[in-house]
């Protein structure tokens, strides 16, 4: 894959040129025998699973790897993050958020019709005991993320890109911070997870960067990874797969059809086909699927972060919790994270999360002046039950999914590819796929 192609259809990347395939390249190396739609984490990680199987396989995008969801997110891969995110059961947290009164959730009111049947469907899979079934089979899958990641980590060469020194809630108030702590210990004890409770000595010692004098207490999650740019991760993963002889093409992933011969869509240099195809296209995957007959109960939630030029003596990355913002060390400067944003498809930006979370974060320590321009906007893929969905199409043939990781794609890319190849293959799966199944949803 040395081969250069027209300047016109070259994508760039902080790395470089990535270069992309001609259908003359594929038929060179044999025909691919799998497409992979979406070229996020989740994409990627798929596509260098099967081909450590031996497929040839051809990865599509509208643009270079790791440039979406990927690319927004707090750089953590949650070993941690065995219990999804429920909706809320206390109805002063709910009446907060309808009121505005927080600052984790933010919504346009007259995009929220469209939102109530999903919210509902999930507020009934939070209800305690379907949310704690939830969770075992969501641990089931988080348990394998650091070990898949670290296959692609050391393969890729990204190692100076990752930190093994976990993330930290922080909290301003007692109550919050007693609450988390047993929480915390509880979650520890049952699925074997590593946490530090800290009080003031403790925090003073690990978050001295920050004004501890304002915080009561926090939670240090000591078995996440960190990474300083998740999406230059994705990048290299993506040169992974190129060097080790796959496909890369630019392309329309809504030009996805059925033939006889397998599934085809349309690349910069003509249509491509192959007798499978897999689906992995995050929060625009409902796009693809609908004129197919699909109506997954998935919904999108946005987001937004920007990077700061202070912060520079903040090692590990840390959310302040009651007020909604994740404080992040990147190689581009201090990221400050927002929660979650209800809005239409393609509504205008409406950053007002991030102007409340500097606010706060200034609080804690001088964030400095924005790097970036703009705030960068992306959205998050969500299903119902909090669970992905991995596995093959029920009404379909060769068409597969891997999508609606929610806030978790980045820490489950990897996981969730092998899980998915080995079906495709007819593999013995490495751990239940039943709980990932689309079929739940038929």
């Amino acid at each position: 894959m040395n081969k250069r192609v027209p300047q016109e259809i070259e994508h760039t990347s902080v790395l470089g040129v990535i270069p992309t395939v001609t259908l003359n390249d594929v038929k060179a190396s044999g025909d691919a025998q799998c497409l992979v739609l979406g070229a996020g984490i989740v994409g990627v990680s798929t596509a260098l699973a099967l081909q450590a199987h031996g497929l040839q396989v051809l990865l599509l995008d509208r643009q270079s790897p790791g440039k979406e969801t990927s690319f927004g997110n707090a750089g953590l891969i949650q070993r941690e993050a065995v219990v999804p995110y429920a909706f809320p059961r206390n109805w002063a947290k709910v009446m907060e958020v309808a009121f505005g009164n927080g600052n984790d959730v933010h919504y346009h009111l007259g995009a929220m019709p469209a939102f109530a049947g999903p919210l509902l469907r999930y507020r009934w899979y939070s209800e305690p005991a379907r949310h704690a079934a939830i969770s075992r089979s969501y641990a089931s899958l988080i348990e394998q993320s650091i070990t898949e990641h670290v296959r692609w980590i050391e393969a890729s060469g990204a190692s100076e890109l990752v930190k093994k020194e976990g993330w930290v809630q922080a909290f301003r108030s007692s109550k919050a911070f007693e609450a988390a702590a047993l929480d915390s210990k509880a979650r520890a004890a049952e699925y074997g997870l590593n946490v530090d409770v800290l009080g003031r000595d403790g925090m003073n010692a690990r978050l001295g960067a920050l004004r501890t004098d304002l915080l009561q207490g926090a939670v240090h999650w000591l078995d996440a990874w960190t990474v300083s740019d998740p999406g230059v991760l994705v990048e290299r993963y993506a040169k992974l797969f190129l060097a080790n002889g796959g496909h890369l093409a630019f392309g329309d992933a809504n030009s996805l059809r059925r033939t006889s011969q397998g599934w085809a869509v349309k690349t910069d240099h003509g249509i491509a086909e192959a007798p499978s195809a897999v689906v992995a296209l995050g929060p625009w995957a409902t796009g693809v699927l609908s004129p197919l007959g699909y109506k997954l109960p998935i919904f999108v939630k946005r987001g937004y972060h920007r990077h700061y030029d202070g912060g520079t003596s903040l090692k590990i990355p840390t959310l302040d919790a009651e007020h909604g913002v994740m404080m992040a060390p990147m190689s581009r400067g201090l990221r400050l994270l927002t929660g979650a944003e209800f809005a239409a498809a393609g509504a205008p930006p409406t950053p007002v999360q991030l102007v409340a979370a500097e606010r706060a974060a200034n609080e804690l320590i001088d964030v400095g002046n924005p790097v970036d321009p703009q705030p960068w906007l992306g959205s998050r893929p969500c299903t119902v039950d909090m669970k992905p969905i991995i596995g093959a199409a029920p009404k379909h043939d060769g068409l597969w999914f891997n999508l609606g990781h929610g806030h978790q794609g980045f820490t489950l890319g990897p996981a969730s590819g092998r899980l998915l190849a080995e079906q495709i293959l007819g593999l013995p799966p490495y751990i239940d796929p039943a709980p990932f199944s689309p079929a739940r949803f038929a």
